[in-house]
């Protein structure tokens, strides 16, 4: 039967709606895979590497050069106004209050991770398969390790939301600290992607988005709040457009854009809400189109044990990290397991920053692979394993007391 070009693309949308949704709500998931979790994992099933290896008829018939490219340019939109809103609720400013305690616990828990991710890239790279055609030695070592370290600091305001800590001095404190490893990770980006021969226009664009950021600071206090909203998503595009002109990718300036502006200038609650719609209605065709890029051309077994050498790498590394800073902080005991649980979460930003390097030629599509699958299952332990911590914390916090050990 033949459809028209619209009609492939509203069966697409339908899939990529109805297939998650019906396997998070009719398998009751949400304790150990949340409904963006499980819209991941949907990408890649619905990806060629799994339902298109089996189906190729129906990866045919839906995901077609006219289809794919729709659906990219509404993933790339999507996720460049997602990056921008977790730029936006940066609080630097809290953050420099508590410079000792944040700037001690953001360094460790995110440089030993970094550590062990960079040596468990150097054992992959003693085999043929990871490095991409464009990619020196150095750059796929350092982009491994950034992300096994990285922290998704949009994934965890929900995942603190849904613990209900939120609010709370633990839920504040853990935002400072992912709020700055996600800085962290933008700028080793912007170091990656450094195009010696495109430096010309990286510095002017340096210049120029410093400029620009001058002036849109003196404008949005200026501007009633509806109005902000609505020029927040002209400076997204331009500063997008600019960075990606630059050679330094579209999500480096996406970032740049909403961390230079200042949070209370947007209601706490819109700003909520449209985080919310953003993940609601468009994240899930970014989802889908991230899961187009799996492959397992080097085989599943040696994807699947790369994924388990960096789960390993990520997780023991955030550990011991958090852990050192207890010790130095003078944290009550099993305070540091809590926050270590809750620094795993990585899915979205970590999805996004390997995009980054796929789409650099830097890393492989099988690496990329191995770094999703880790970074799913990272995800997926951090509400099961905190959760029963989390309730003795709330507990305990109502009682004036401020540890998040267990009993």
């Amino acid at each position: 039967m033949h459809m028209s070009p619209t009609e492939v693309f509203l069966l697409a949308m339908l899939l990529i709606f109805a297939a998650p949704y019906a396997v998070w709500r009719l398998g009751r998931t949400d304790h150990w895979a949340p409904l963006v979790v499980v819209q991941i994992v949907g990408g890649i099933l619905l990806g060629p590497g799994v339902l298109g290896a089996a189906f190729p008829a129906y990866y045919a018939t839906v995901f077609t050069p006219a289809s794919i490219g729709a659906l990219n340019g509404i993933a790339w939109w999507a996720v460049m106004m997602f990056v921008w809103v977790a730029g936006l609720e940066l609080d630097l400013g809290e953050a420099w209050r508590s410079r000792r305690e944040t700037g001690t616990t953001a360094a460790l828990a995110l440089v030993t991770p970094l550590v062990t991710g960079s040596l468990a890239a150097l054992v992959m790279l003693r085999f043929p398969g990871w490095r991409g055609p464009a990619g020196a030695d150095w750059q796929v070592v350092l982009g491994i390790g950034m992300a096994c370290a990285v922290t998704a600091l949009p994934i965890l305001v929900l995942f603190l939301e849904k613990l209900e800590i939120l609010r709370l001095p633990l839920g504040r404190r853990v935002l400072r600290y992912a709020s700055l490893d996600d800085i962290a990770i933008w700028g080793v980006l912007a170091a990656i992607m450094l195009d010696w021969e495109r430096v010309t226009r990286q510095a002017g664009f340096l210049a120029g988005f410093a400029l620009a950021t001058w002036a849109i600071r003196r404008l949005m206090p200026r501007l009633p709040e509806r109005d902000r909203w609505y020029v927040s998503l002209v400076w997204l595009a331009a500063c997008g457009f600019a960075a990606d002109w630059a050679g330094l990718h579209f999500m480096v300036g996406a970032f740049l854009s909403g961390a230079v502006l200042e949070a209370r200038w947007f209601d706490e609650e819109t700003t909520d809400r449209f985080r919310h719609f953003v993940l609601l209605a468009v994240m899930p065709v970014y989802f889908l189109s991230t899961g187009l890029r799996t492959q397992w051309g080097m085989g599943g077994t040696a994807v699947f044990a790369a994924a388990a050498l960096l789960l390993v790498a990520s997780v023991g590394g955030k550990f011991l990290g958090v852990r050192i800073a207890g010790r130095l902080l003078g944290w009550p005991k099993g305070e540091a397991t809590t926050i270590g649980w809750l620094l795993q979460t990585k899915a979205l930003i970590m999805i996004i920053f390997v995009n980054v390097l796929l789409d650099k030629h830097i890393v492989t599509n099988e690496t990329f692979t191995a770094l999703l699958l880790m970074a799913l299952a990272s995800t997926m332990l951090t509400v099961p394993m905190v959760s029963k911590r989390i309730a003795v914390y709330r507990r305990t916090a109502g009682e004036g007391k401020v540890s998040a050990g267990a009993p």
